[in-house]
């Protein structure tokens, strides 16, 4: 079976996400929704309209499949019939549905890693409360924490490092070569994405890869993007003084978009932080930013912000170059085609 995930309706809604990436690379619970349906189906999974097979069935990407809806979605694909959201199916609009959505798909995702499996070793320096609800990959180290999975299931993926001292509550996924300093309170709904560093407190976020909060701060009700960095103290703000709906400004288009009465930081890829950094409720922070000074008290920030400035091109990406070269990577041409694309259309 051939599968071709299209995003052409649904990439302006997900911004800044979509901006650098497709729809379908958009991960919310363990894995990204083209993974999920790799898994799920076993298909030749499709997501640039380059060489599809003519036979292939067109399903759009925003569609989050899981075990239990993805007869319904494969065959509503083959009829040619619209998919509507409902309990069994979550389809993102927006992007701070990426955190509403991730406790869902936290527990999903956990079915389809851990089904039919054993999990690895468990230490015994640790505390595991239903461990029946944990699954650890070969090759992760966990030392003196203390694992809860009571309320939802937690995920430790390979390679992993869970440093002394955290507290972590379920539904959680601590993604493949990622890294929990000492002493961190993470609850539940969280997501940290392959080769990210975490600390502090954080809850209901996902940080999708490659990116840094290694330092105390509070990261709640949010989403970060690759290849971003958080300096030491930052924190988010996820509700109002007035408890009231929090509002997203979203592709600098002048209209406010209604979230609900909690959300916290949207930061596009590659993007930074300084230290103590805080950000409002539903602040939204475009591509490469470099974010210093009194500019967080913004809601918006456009891509390729300097603080109060413009980003000079060619020293964004010198800047990408020496962020990926500390995680053993190196900015690539089509990288740099990408920015070089999203930096003229300003």
């Amino acid at each position: 079976m051939d599968i071709f995930l299209d995003d052409s309706r649904c990439r302006e809604g997900l911004f800044p996400f979509t901006l650098t990436r497709h729809a379908a690379d958009i991960r919310i619970g363990i894995y990204t929704i083209k993974e999920k349906w790799q898994l799920l189906t076993g298909a030749n999974i499709f997501s640039s309209e380059d060489n599809i097979p003519p036979s292939a069935l067109t399903i759009n990407a925003n569609i989050i499949p899981t075990n239990d809806n993805i007869d319904t979605l494969v065959k509503a694909a083959y009829d040619k019939i619209a998919v509507m959201e409902t309990e069994e199916i979550r389809i993102l609009q927006h992007p701070w549905q990426i955190f509403q959505y991730n406790d869902w798909a936290l527990r999903h995702d956990f079915k389809i890693t851990s089904e039919g499996r054993q999990s690895g070793a468990f230490s015994d320096t640790n505390t595991y409360i239903n461990p029946s609800n944990i699954f650890i990959e070969e090759g992760a180290d966990v030392q003196y924490s203390i694992l809860n999975a009571v309320a939802g299931p937690i995920y430790i993926g390979k390679n992993t490092v869970v440093m002394e001292g955290n507290m972590i509550r379920g539904p959680f996924a601590l993604c493949e070569s990622a890294t929990l300093k000492m002493g961190g309170k993470i609850y539940a709904a969280t997501t940290i994405g392959p080769h990210c560093v975490a600390a502090g407190e954080i809850k209901n976020a996902v940080m999708f890869g490659f990116s840094n909060k290694a330092h105390d701060g509070y990261l709640g009700d949010s989403v970060i993007g690759e290849w971003c960095n958080l300096g030491a103290g930052t924190s988010n703000s996820n509700v109002k003084n007035t408890g009231g709906s929090v509002q997203y400004f979203l592709n600098n288009n002048m209209e406010f978009t209604s979230a609900g009465n909690k959300g916290g930081l949207l930061m596009g890829d590659y993007s930074r932080a300084a230290i103590n950094t805080s950000f409002n409720t539903g602040t939204v922070v475009g591509v490469c930013c470099n974010i210093f000074g009194d500019v967080s008290s913004r809601k918006y920030l456009a891509d390729f912000s300097w603080g109060n400035d413009r980003y000079i091109f060619d020293k964004a990406i010198r800047d990408i170059d020496v962020w990926k070269k500390m995680k053993g990577n190196s900015v690539n041409e089509k990288e740099i085609e990408m920015l070089r694309k999203i930096y003229e259309s300003q």
